[in-house]
């Protein structure tokens, strides 16, 4: 346990940083799990707002620093690759 007084605010500051990181952490899980039942579903209009809310998610998860700029890049071009490939088979048959 920290003894000194900045090393105590340090840890109480690290507990309240993961909390936070976490809980944002699962929103962009919940999201994502959404946007994946949404699309096994195969209904364009619901996947297509699920995809922004993900997108929202995950883009504003990286602006805070609680994921990488780039992990949020490559998950967003993922799921932007699930929704298009849906999308054309939609518009194909």
């Amino acid at each position: 346990m920290a003894n000194h007084k900045s090393a105590i605010k340090r840890a109480r500051q690290n507990k309240e940083r993961q909390l936070r990181n976490s809980s944002k952490k699962t929103r962009i899980k919940n999201v994502v799990k959404a946007l994946e039942a949404a699309i096994a579903e195969k209904s364009p209009a619901e996947v297509q707002e699920h995809m922004r809310l993900a997108q929202k998610a995950i883009a504003k998860t990286a602006a805070k620093g609680t994921i990488h700029k780039r992990t949020a890049s490559r998950n967003i071009s993922r799921l932007s690759r699930k929704v298009q490939v849906l999308i054309k088979a939609q518009a194909a048959g």
